[in-house]
């Protein structure tokens, strides 16, 4: 028996997993969030009314107090949700990422939903906002306790799957903005024809269309990306064979 042959089978290797530095979306996402965070924080925690940029309704006196903490809650939880899905960050500090999930569910995505829930009740801007802004507080709410619940249930596949509906929904209020500074730029020259001069009617028109189209295509996007993976992990044996 030669040398060669006593010796055991070599392990296995491992799959090597991706360097920290090759996730290129982590840096860019963790940028714009705290850009967009400091933007529209210091309007809100000033509890100056005046430097709000949605119009308080007469009918709902609360609404810029509700409105204020709505948005210090869901900045709580848009900075937090970028170290959450880092996947470096989730396998490397496990015992981290328990704890900062749990600001994330409980200090933020929890309240920021159910004043949000509030505050697009009493939205100034009509009621395709108003409808728009409620069953997207419901879904944020409903996604975050159901990835909650499955991580409690060590369901871990399922619990990374709801929190990426759940992150789509957080980062939403970002694409809001763009979409809303699209369609400002587009529609305003058209305030004299086909809004007749009615300031009231564009801006209801300008705030429905980004508010549909701000959450709507982010939650499609990562249903897009869950089935592309989930497609890509069946297929994966088979071509192993």
């Amino acid at each position: 028996m030669t040398l060669s042959a006593a010796r055991p089978p070599a392990a296995p290797s491992k799959p090597s997993r991706p360097r920290w530095w090759r996730r290129p979306w982590v840096a860019p996402l963790a940028v714009v969030a705290v850009a967009f965070v400091a933007f529209s924080l210091p309007a809100y925690v000033s509890m100056d009314p005046s430097r709000s940029r949605v119009p308080a309704p007469d009918f709902f006196p609360p609404h810029f107090v509700v409105l204020s903490s709505h948005v210090v809650f869901r900045s709580i939880a848009m900075i937090t949700c970028c170290l959450q899905i880092w996947p470096w960050f989730r396998q490397r500090h496990p015992r981290a990422h328990r704890l900062i999930g749990r600001v994330y569910v409980f200090g933020g995505c929890l309240p920021g939903g159910l004043l949000g829930l509030v505050a697009g009740i009493a939205t100034p801007f009509g009621p395709v906002t108003m409808a728009s802004n409620v069953l997207l507080a419901l879904l944020w709410l409903g996604c975050t306790l159901a990835g909650w619940r499955m991580a409690r249930q060590r369901r871990f596949v399922d619990h990374r799957r709801w929190m990426v509906r759940s992150f789509a929904l957080t980062m939403s209020i970002m694409t809001n903005r763009l979409w809303g500074a699209v369609f400002t730029i587009l529609l305003s020259p058209q305030l004299d024809t086909t809004f007749h001069g009615d300031e009231a009617l564009l801006a209801s028109t300008v705030s429905a269309m980004g508010a549909w189209l701000g959450w709507v295509l982010p939650l499609l996007l990562a249903e897009w990306w869950l089935e592309r993976r989930d497609a890509a992990k069946r297929r994966r044996p088979r071509s192993s064979r």
